[in-house]
C-alpha cells in the first residue's frame, strides 16, 4: 500500500479522491492527537472504501496539499500521511518515501526506514498546529456522534451471562482464535492484575502475553465501547508491571467480539488503537 506523491493533486475539487481526502485528513488528526497510527484497512473502513488500496490518491493528495500550505506558511508541515501503517509492519508503505526523500531522509536498509518512520511519526504526533492546518483549509475535526455511548459505558454493569461464558470459554480454549499459532497452550482464564480487575483470558507465552477482553454477540453496544477502553486500562497496567518486573515480553491486549464491531464505534476504535477479532467462535 503507498500514497502516490506524483499524481494526485489538489484538495478543493470535486473528484472522488479529493472529496475522500477532505474527509481523511480531518480523521488523520484525530489519530496524531492520540498518538495513534491507523492501518489502510481501518482507515478505510471508516470512510467507507470497500478497497484500502484507493487510498493512495486521496493520501498523496493531502501530502500535495500540506506541501502547499507550507510554502505558503513559509514552514515545513509534517506529512500526516505517514499515521496510516501496514498492519504488518507498523510503518507506511513505500509509495510515503517520495514525501521522506524530499525531507532529506536516507537510508540503506528497511530496519533504518522504518527507525526514520517511527521518529517522523512521533514528530507528527507533537506537531502543534494541526487544529490551525484544519481551520485554512476550511475543514472541522472529525466528527463523532458516539459521546451518549461513551456516557452510558461509564456505568454499564451487569452479571456474567451463558453468552458470554461460553465465548470466554473457547476463547481460552482456542489461542489460535486471536492470532496465536496453532499449538499455542491454553489460556487462562479471569486473570487478576494489580488495578484489581480481572482479564477475560490471558495468554502467557515465552515471548508475548496476550490478553483478551471478550464480549458476546448479544453485548449491547455501550458494553462494546467499555470493552475497548478496557482494553487501553488493561494494556497500561499489564506494561507497567512488565516494567517493574522487567519483563521484556510484548504485550497485546484485544477486544474478541461474538459479533461485529457496530460502525458507529469504528472512530472511537481507530483513536484508541485496540485490535478486534469480530465474528469470534
Amino acid at each position: 500500500m503507498g500514497q502516490t506523491a506524483e499524481t494526485a493533486t489538489g484538495f478543493q475539487g470535486d473528484k472522488l479522491y479529493q472529496e475522500r481526502a477532505r474527509l481523511a485528513l480531518p480523521i488523520l488528526i484525530r489519530q496524531a492527537k492520540a498518538g495513534q497510527t491507523i492501518s489502510y484497512e481501518d482507515l478505510a473502513a471508516e470512510l467507507g472504501m470497500p478497497n484500502p488500496r484507493n487510498l493512495n490518491y486521496p493520501l498523496g493528495c493531502i501530502g500535495d496539499e500540506l506541501n502547499r500550505l507550507g510554502t505558503k506558511w513559509g514552514k515545513e508541515i509534517p506529512h500526516i500521511q505517514a499515521m496510516v501503517v501496514s498492519k504488518g509492519t507498523s510503518v507506511p508503505g513505500s509509495g510515503f518515501d517520495p514525501f521522506l526523500k524530499n525531507r532529506g531522509k536516507v537510508w540503506t536498509t528497511s530496519e533504518e526506514r522504518k527507525a526514520i518512520l517511527k521518529t517522523y511519526i512521533a514528530e507528527i504526533a507533537n506537531y502543534p498546529y494541526w487544529d490551525d492546518v484544519l481551520s485554512e483549509l476550511g475543514l472541522k475535526p472529525a466528527a463523532s456522534k458516539i459521546e451518549d455511548i461513551i456516557e452510558a459505558a461509564r456505568s454499564f454493569g451487569g452479571g456474567e451471562g451463558p453468552e458470554h461464558k461460553a465465548l470466554k470459554e473457547f476463547v481460552r480454549a482456542n489461542p489460535q482464535c486471536v492470532g496465536l499459532p496453532v499449538g499455542s497452550a491454553e489460556g487462562s482464564s479471569e486473570v487478576a492484575i494489580p488495578s484489581g480487575d480481572s482479564i477475560d483470558v490471558l495468554f502467557e507465552r515465552h515471548d508475548r502475553i496476550v490478553a483478551v477482553e471478550v464480549k458476546p454477540a448479544s453485548a449491547p453496544i455501550h458494553d462494546v465501547a467499555r470493552g475497548l477502553f478496557q482494553c487501553v486500562k488493561y494494556w497500561a497496567v499489564l506494561q507497567a508491571r512488565a516494567d517493574f518486573k522487567g519483563d521484556s515480553r510484548q504485550i497485546a491486549v484485544l477486544l474478541a467480539l461474538g459479533g461485529e464491531m457496530p460502525t458507529v464505534l469504528v472512530p472511537l476504535r481507530n483513536s484508541l488503537g485496540v485490535a478486534v477479532m469480530e465474528r469470534v467462535g
